[in-house]
């Protein structure tokens, strides 16, 4: 049972933050549309996601098990986040908004530069510093499984990119549809809101 709370946790968060990142979501799209190197494009960002995780959780962890005030200001503050980031997504679900990928008319590239063009997407947004490392990394480092949790969080992004990369053809219609984004902005506020009160209740 603790285990899978700490699975479904990572699973969670890291669902909702990653279908929040736009550029790099849109990116992924646009390649499954080309059929262009998309699952080396998938494969690149679901591995970048899970290192960054794990070098949060198990780099966070240790700092959090020596300090209690730490132990309560990362989980105080991640509760915080969470309910901040649900209303924001809440608010995202009243408004009109949609996926949008880059328009597919343009050369063929080769595997090198699309790998170096997906690093750049990744690795340059600093929010994915700020989401991946310290706010999953910090939820991570407070559960009771961390192992567990970093797996849900792999699969998370696992399910996402590859489903992006896989089926971005039939799926583009979809997430370019405004009502679309609006129920998976409430579900990712849902998502927010249940991590929270997990983190409320375990204090």
């Amino acid at each position: 049972m603790v285990v899978w709370q700490s699975y479904s946790s990572g699973l969670l968060i890291a669902l909702g933050l990653i279908m929040a990142i736009g550029a790099q979501n849109a990116f992924v799209l646009s390649q499954a549309l080309r059929r262009e190197h998309h699952i080396w494009v998938a494969s690149l960002c679901v591995f970048f996601d899970v290192l960054l995780v794990a070098c949060g959780v198990y780099g966070l962890a240790q700092m959090l098990i020596n300090s209690p005030m730490l132990l309560m200001i990362a989980r105080w503050g991640g509760v915080v986040f969470l309910c901040s980031y649900g209303f924001l997504a809440l608010r995202r679900a009243l408004t009109q908004h949609a996926l949008k990928a880059a328009a597919t008319e343009r050369p063929a590239q080769s595997l090198r530069m699309v790998l170096i063009t997906t690093l750049a997407v990744t690795l340059l947004n600093p929010h994915v510093y700020l989401d991946t490392v310290l706010l999953i990394g910090s939820l991570g480092a407070q559960q009771t499984s961390p192992h567990a949790y970093v797996l849900g969080a792999a699969t998370g992004s696992l399910l996402w990119f590859f489903s992006l990369a896989l089926a971005g053809a039939k799926l583009a219609p979809w997430l370019a549809r405004p009502v679309t984004w609006r129920v998976i902005d409430f579900l990712v506020a849902c998502m927010m809101f249940s991590v929270a009160a997990q983190l409320v209740i375990s204090s």
